[in-house]
C-alpha cells in the first residue's frame, strides 16, 4: 500500500522556499542617501517608503490599498434592499387591484379603498399592509418573501454565517412564534452575557461556555472566547451603522422603517438596539460614525452592504497599519487580510519589508546606535566603497588605454623565485611549482588522487615596491554643502579608501576633514556626516595633521590630497589658539605656507584639487603648488572628483 499525499499552499509562518532577501539594492540605496546627508534610520524608511526594482514599497502598496477602495465604492450601491422590497410591494398590490377592480362586490370596493389610500413610502406601506387579508396568491407570496427579506437581512447583516435561524426564517412555517422566540432568546442571553461581561462580574467563561451551547447555530464558526465573540460583533454593528450614516436621510428612514417589521414582533428590534448600546461601550475604538460613499451600479442588500462595509474597514485599517508602524510595528500589519483582499504577492512584500532591518542586522550591514538610531557597519562601508570605485574605475579606463584595471597594485616585475603562500599575498601563484609540491605530498602517503592543499602553493614573487602613506584632506565647509560637492567628496574618499584596503593593503591611508576646524576622522564616521554650516578653512592645522601622519610612516613614500573649494582664513598662533580672518591676512598666508614647507620637508609631494574657480582661490592654490613643487588638478565636474584622486593616485605609485 503506498502512502497518500497532498499538495497545498504553506500555512504556518515564512515559506521555506522563499527567495533570501536581495540586500545589495537595498545597501546601495541607503549608502546613495547616507552620502547625501540622510541618516541611515531615515535612510532606511526611504528605502520602505519607495521600495526596490523586486519589491514594491510602503507607497506603492497604499497606492494599490486606496485604489481598491476606490474601486469598491465605485461599483456598489447600498439600497438593495430597499429596491427588493419595492419591487415585491409593487408587484403585490398590482396583482391584488387587478383581482379587486374585476370584482363588484362591497368587500372588494372596501379592498380598492385600502389600497388607494396606501403611503407613498416604502415602509409605511409594508406597515399599513401587515394586517390586510390578501385576496390574490401573488400578493400573499410576495408579502411573505417581504418578512422573509427582512428578518434575514437585519439578522445576517449582525451574525455573520447563522445557519439554523436563517434556514427556519427562509422556512414556509417562519411565521411560528416558536421561531421567532428563538432569536429573542437567543439576543436575551446575548445582552445578559455582555452586560456582565462590561461590568465585570460572574463567572464570563462559564456564562459564555453555556451560551454558545445554547446558541451556536447563529456562529458558523464558534468563537474562542468572549473577548472574540464580541470582536466579531462589534466589526459588524459598527459597520451597519456606517452603513446606514452612508445613505441619504430618506433612505435611512426608510431602511429603519422596515427593521422594525422585520419578525413582526418588536422585541427583536429592542434586543438588537440593546446590542449595539453594549458592543459601542466595549468596542468604543471602532468606526461607528463615518459614512462612505458607495456611487456604482450593483445594488446589495442590508447584509450584503454591511459585509462591504467591514470589507471598507478592513481596507481603512490596512492603511492605518502601513504607516503607523513608525518602523517599528510590523507585527501589527494582517499579513491574512492583504492576501484576502490583494493576493500572496502583496502580502509577501509586506513581510519583506517588515524583514529589512532584521536582514540587514544581521547580515553586519546595519547596526544599533544610541538613542534608538542606526549606523552603517564598516562591511556596508566596504560596500559603498567597493561601488564607489567600480564607477571610478570605468571613468579612468578609457584613458588607460582600456587596461583591465583588476591588475593594478602588484608587487612589481618577478624576480624569478617563488616562495610559499601567506594569508594576505596578492602575487599569482607558480602552478608547476604548486602541482609538484601537492604530487610529492601525495606520493609521501602512499599515493591516491592528487588534491591541492593549501599548503601546496606558491607564490611568484616580485621586487618590493615602496610603501606609499596619504593623507587625503578635505574641505567640509558650508561651500562645500551649498555647492552641491558634498556627494561627490564621500564618494571620492569611499573610492580610495577601498582601492587602497583591496589592493595596496601596506599603504598607509589617513582622512582629514576640515572646514572651522580639522579633524582626523574614521571613514564611516566620513560617510555618515551630515552637512554643517560653519564658515572658515583651517588649512594650516590640516597640513599639521597631515604631518603627523606622514611621520608616523617613515619609511613610506609621502603624499597628500588636497581638495579645497576655498583659500585660508585662519591660522595657529604660538600658544596653539586659531585666529580667523576673512580675507586672509599676511599671517594667515605667512602661517599656512609655513606648515606647506613642513610637509614638504618630509619629502611630500602636494596635489591640490581645486573646486570652483573664484581669483582668490586659483591664486593661492597656484602658490601652494609652486611652493610645493606640486601640482593643482582642477576638477569642473562635480562628478569627477572621486576619478581625479584615484587616478592621481596609481600615478603617484607608479613613480
Amino acid at each position: 500500500m503506498g502512502l497518500a499525499s497532498s499538495y497545498g499552499p504553506h500555512r504556518g509562518g515564512p515559506d521555506p522556499l522563499a527567495p533570501p532577501l536581495e540586500l545589495r539594492e537595498v545597501v546601495d540605496a541607503i549608502g546613495a542617501a547616507v552620502l547625501s546627508g540622510a541618516s541611515p534610520r531615515s535612510a532606511l524608511n526611504a528605502v520602505l517608503r519607495r521600495g526596490t526594482r523586486s519589491m514594491p514599497g510602503l507607497d506603492e502598496l497604499t497606492r494599490r490599498l486606496w485604489y481598491r477602495r476606490s474601486e469598491f465604492e465605485r461599483r456598489y450601491r447600498l439600497d438593495g434592499t430597499l429596491e427588493e422590497v419595492r419591487r415585491l410591494l409593487d408587484e403585490a398590490v398590482a396583482a391584488e387591484r387587478r383581482a379587486v377592480l374585476a370584482d363588484p362586490s362591497d368587500e372588494a370596493g372596501r379592498r380598492r379603498a385600502w389600497l388607494d389610500a396606501l403611503p407613498p413610502g416604502t415602509a409605511a406601506a409594508v406597515s399599513a399592509l401587515a394586517d390586510y387579508a390578501w385576496s390574490t396568491a401573488a400578493g400573499r407570496e410576495n408579502a411573505e418573501r417581504i418578512r422573509v427579506l427582512l428578518g434575514e437581512q437585519v439578522l445576517r447583516s449582525r451574525f455573520e454565517g447563522t445557519r439554523q435561524t436563517v434556514a427556519a426564517l427562509q422556512a414556509r412555517d417562519s411565521t411560528s412564534p416558536e421561531r421567532v422566540e428563538q432569536v429573542n432568546r437567543m439576543l436575551l442571553d446575548l445582552n445578559a452575557l455582555l452586560s456582565a461581561r462590561a461590568q465585570g462580574f460572574g463567572d464570563i467563561e462559564a456564562r459564555f461556555v453555556e451560551f454558545l451551547r445554547r446558541h451556536n447555530g447563529f456562529f458558523a464558526k464558534n468563537p474562542r472566547d468572549v473577548d472574540e465573540l464580541i470582536d466579531a460583533l462589534g466589526v459588524r454593528a459598527a459597520a451597519a451603522q456606517r452603513l446606514l450614516n452612508s445613505l441619504a436621510p430618506k433612505q435611512r428612514r426608510e431602511l429603519l422603517g422596515l427593521s422594525h417589521q422585520a419578525f413582526g414582533d418588536a422585541r427583536i428590534i429592542q434586543r438588537l438596539s440593546e446590542l449595539d448600546d453594549l458592543l459601542r461601550v466595549l468596542r468604543p475604538e471602532l468606526d461607528w460614525t463615518s459614512p462612505a460613499r458607495f456611487r456604482g451600479n450593483e445594488a446589495l442588500q442590508l447584509a450584503d452592504g454591511v459585509r462591504a462595509m467591514v470589507t471598507l474597514a478592513e481596507l481603512e485599517a490596512l492603511g492605518e497599519q502601513l504607516w503607523s508602524h513608525a518602523g517599528a510595528r510590523w507585527e501589527a500589519i494582517d499579513l491574512d487580510a492583504w492576501e484576502r483582499h490583494f493576493d500572496t504577492e502583496a502580502a509577501e512584500a509586506i513581510r519583506r519589508l517588515s524583514e529589512l532591518e532584521h536582514e540587514l542586522r544581521a547580515q553586519g550591514l546595519l547596526e544599533g546606535a544610541s538613542g534608538g538610531e542606526l549606523r552603517l557597519t564598516p562591511k556596508a562601508v566596504r560596500r559603498l566603497g567597493e561601488a564607489a570605485l567600480a564607477d571610478v574605475l570605468r571613468s579612468l579606463r578609457p584613458r588607460a588605454g582600456r587596461r583591465d584595471t583588476r591588475s593594478a597594485g602588484a608587487g612589481g616585475e618577478p624576480t624569478g623565485t617563488t616562495r610559499p603562500w601567506r594569508f594576505g599575498d596578492t602575487e599569482p601563484w607558480d602552478v608547476s611549482r604548486t602541482v609538484r609540491n601537492a604530487v610529492l605530498r601525495i606520493a609521501a602517503k602512499g599515493g591516491g588522487r592528487v588534491r591541492l592543499d593549501v599548503s601546496d602553493v606558491e607564490v611568484v614573487e616580485t621586487e618590493h615596491r615602496a610603501r606609499t602613506a596619504v593623507a587625503l584632506c578635505v574641505d567640509t565647509s558650508w561651500s562645500m554643502v551649498a555647492e552641491g560637492r558634498r556627494l561627490s567628496l564621500k564618494r571620492a574618499a569611499l573610492a580610495l579608501h577601498h582601492l587602497v584596503v583591496t589592493r595596496f593593503r601596506d599603504d598607509a591611508l589617513r582622512l582629514v576633514t576640515f572646514g572651522r576646524h580639522a579633524r582626523s576622522v574614521q571613514l564611516g564616521d566620513f560617510v555618515g556626516m551630515a552637512g554643517v554650516e560653519e564658515q572658515g578653512t583651517d588649512l594650516q592645522h590640516t597640513l599639521l595633521l597631515a604631518e603627523r601622519h606622514l611621520r608616523r610612516h617613515p619609511g613610506a613614500r609621502p603624499v597628500v590630497f588636497l581638495v579645497v573649494a576655498g583659500e585660508p582664513t585662519e591660522w595657529l598662533k604660538s600658544d596653539g589658539a586659531a585666529e580667523f580672518s576673512r580675507p586672509p591676512t599676511s599671517r594667515t598666508l605667512a602661517g599656512n605656507l609655513s606648515q606647506v614647507d613642513r610637509v614638504v620637508k618630509l619629502g611630500a609631494s602636494l596635489t591640490v584639487f581645486r573646486l570652483g574657480g573664484a581669483p582668490r582661490l586659483v591664486a593661492f592654490a597656484d602658490l601652494l603648488a609652486r611652493r610645493s613643487g606640486g601640482r593643482v588638478v582642477v576638477v569642473p565636474e562635480i562628478d569627477g572628483l572621486g576619478a581625479a584622486v584615484v587616478g592621481d593616485y596609481l600615478r603617484r605609485r607608479r613613480g
